[in-house]
């Protein structure tokens, strides 16, 4: 689960990370109050009106403007509001703004770049550092890899001083700012453990004139796990940031991430959801989803991930692909031939069945007189239907 800039920067404060005082606006109407407001308090006419999406790159993109002055605030929030902004992390459709950050400007010395995140080969938490502040970690470690510093956290201990210390000489700092960047990290990593996140970055945290550091920008991801422990979750949840096709996904209890491709997956089990989109790639299509409808799938799970799979355009064909543990693969067989029915299913389909009542569920679609391809196995049907959408 994401949430807004401003609602990231809400927890620092919490957890006694600096960053920028501002105000969270739902509309621009109150901009031009809100930075006099900055001004007054700060004695700088300086402001920073940032759009609040759920995507980097927002200033390359017209969604940051630094001004001077309430008016110029209140222009810069007019332009901006109800924009589409399109980044590298959008899509070419873009996410329209409806949400305004108003922050006070600060005298800049140099930009860097901290995060907290899991490290899954390492199974730990990995703290990554870079002087290249600004700018999106995935160029550096394209371009500049060696300028991307990590450590990672012993779990029985916590991040040790000397690893804090490394890190601070990494980045170049001394004096102030090396004993500030210090106390950041531990509240990073309570951040992280506390609110039990998945990533906490900080893109820039910046090195200020007077030797201070403050995080410019904050990113927090939240482990979608954890959620029944959370239930603050719901309120930050921004419905209008997510796929719509997401959002009925969690009503229904099914895991699914909308992808780029154009062929629908649906799958029991997360692992061998994980298999089935790289199968299809080995074999030179491209999946339009990650979808797990669970062990104990049942007719009207399969229905309904039928639907949302089916509300993307994009999809061509879908390969359904499941193992029959738990779940008992003539019930699935019925769930499928019952979807293609109610849905009119237009698109080529291709069902792999193994496991539990596989006999009887191959039965019924062998008898069910509809255009469903059977398959062996996992790569045959992969095969079989790069095949049909390319065919088609």
């Amino acid at each position: 689960m994401n949430v807004h800039e401003h609602q990231a920067k809400d927890l620092f404060r919490k957890y006694g990370i600096p960053v920028p005082q501002g105000t969270a606006l739902m509309e621009p109407a109150g901009a031009s109050a809100a930075a006099q407001k900055l001004i007054d308090e700060t004695g700088n006419e300086v402001v920073v009106v940032k759009a609040q999406i759920h995507a980097g790159g927002r200033g390359k993109a017209g969604g940051v403007k630094v001004v001077k002055g309430a008016a110029a605030a209140q222009s810069a929030a007019d332009e901006i509001y109800g924009k589409t902004l399109v980044t590298h992390q959008t899509g070419p459709e873009g996410k329209k703004v409806q949400r305004l950050l108003v922050e006070q400007g600060l005298a800049i010395d140099r930009e860097l770049y901290l995060a907290v995140v899991l490290d899954r080969e390492k199974r730990r938490v990995c703290v990554m550092a870079s002087t290249e502040g600004g700018v999106e970690i995935e160029e550096v470690a394209t371009k500049s890899p060696e300028k991307i510093l990590k450590v990672w956290i012993d779990p029985a201990t916590g991040l040790a001083p000397f690893q804090a210390r490394q890190i601070a000489f990494g980045l170049g700092l001394s004096g102030t700012a090396m004993k500030e960047l210090g106390k950041l990290l531990s509240s990073m990593e309570k951040v992280f453990m506390d609110e039990d996140c998945s990533q906490v970055e900080i893109n820039p945290l910046v090195v200020t004139k007077d030797n201070h550091i403050v995080a410019l920008d904050a990113k927090v991801n939240f482990d979608d796990n954890a959620e029944f422990r959370h239930k603050v979750w719901n309120e930050w949840r921004d419905m209008s940031e997510e796929q719509e096709t997401e959002i009925e996904a969690k009503k229904a209890d099914l895991s699914y991430v909308q992808l780029d491709g154009n062929i629908g997956c649906l799958v029991n089990g997360a692992g061998l959801a994980m298999g089935t989109m790289d199968i299809i790639k080995y074999y030179g299509g491209e999946p339009a989803n990650f979808l797990d409808v669970g062990g104990g799938a049942t007719q009207e799970a399969v229905t309904v991930a039928f639907k949302i799979i089916l509300k993307s355009p994009a999809v061509k064909g879908i390969f359904v692909n499941i193992f029959g543990g738990i779940a008992q693969c003539d019930v699935i067989a019925a769930g499928v031939i019952g979807a293609t029915k109610e849905l009119g299913l237009e698109v080529p389909l291709v069902v792999r069945l193994e496991g539990t009542n596989v006999d009887e569920g191959r039965k019924l679609l062998a008898e069910s007189g509809l255009a469903i391809t059977t398959a062996a196995n996992m790569g045959d049907g992969a095969k079989k239907i790069v095949e049909l959408v390319k065919g088609a």
